[in-house]
């Protein structure tokens, strides 16, 4: 019975995928839904999926392009300040009532200024996803950094090391838990904004492919732009997770 249960708790997750594919198939292959497209049958998506694979793959390319470079900067950027910020109590007092007020806007009202200000959409897309990315990154940094032990700082002063060179080889390394947080839950507010953002004008990436077909009332192609989306994001979260695991095998929680 314990083996059972066991079994049971690891693959829930499957065995609740199974019951709502189960759901969708009922609801799209019933007999009132012969006439109806807003629930395409599992046959119906996978076959755009197939067709489209092509359009999806250059789509999903396009949405990349945006994404990565906005991340990256954002991560930079954010973990530089975070650091900076945890670790010198002047730079987090002048900090901390700017980020207050500011982290908890959301990203994407700032789109309509984003598009009227930069020259592109591309730029005002990479902008968008930079903000989302950057305050989770910066707060968890600050809050890692801010955590350090004093006897660290003490030690550190002890046997010679340096503020700039504490701030890289003590600071950095012991708020990386935090970091990885941060970077985490930035990776998927930026995903989120990428596709709001693909929304407002631009005509490339998935958000776009979404749209484009939505506004035809193609259901299984919209459909499969979303679980094709969702595909890539998963794909991304476990890589990031891997990574996440090799650098943190020193963690208890790794």
């Amino acid at each position: 019975m314990r083996t059972f249960t066991k079994y049971l708790s690891k693959f829930s997750g499957i065995l609740f995928l199974l019951f709502l594919l189960g759901i969708w198939v009922l609801i799209s292959c019933g007999p009132e839904w012969d006439s109806q497209y807003l629930f395409p049958s599992p046959k119906a998506i996978l076959k755009a999926l197939f067709d489209s694979r092509e359009e999806l793959l250059r789509s999903a390319g396009a949405s990349l392009l945006k994404l990565v470079p906005a991340y990256l900067v954002a991560s930079i950027v954010g973990i530089s300040i975070g650091i900076v910020s945890g670790s010198v109590p002047w730079v987090s007092n002048m900090l901390k009532p700017i980020s207050r007020f500011a982290a908890p806007i959301p990203p994407n009202v700032y789109i309509p200024y984003a598009i009227a200000i930069l020259p592109t959409f591309y730029l005002s897309s990479t902008f968008i996803i930079f903000i989302a990315a950057f305050w989770p990154i910066y707060l968890n940094t600050a809050a890692g950094a801010a955590e350090i032990p004093e006897k660290y700082k003490r030690n550190a002063a002890i046997i010679g090391i340096g503020k700039f060179e504490y701030l890289w080889r003590i600071a950095l390394v012991a708020s990386l838990p935090s970091i990885f947080s941060g970077l985490s839950v930035g990776m998927g507010l930026s995903f989120i904004m990428l596709t709001v953002a693909e929304l407002f004008g631009e005509n490339t990436g998935l958000g776009h492919f979404v749209q484009f077909y939505a506004d035809y009332s193609d259901y299984p192609n919209m459909v499969a732009g979303i679980l094709w989306t969702g595909i890539v994001v998963l794909a991304i979260m476990e890589l990031f997770e891997l990574v996440k695991r090799k650098l943190l095998f020193w963690t208890k929680a790794n």
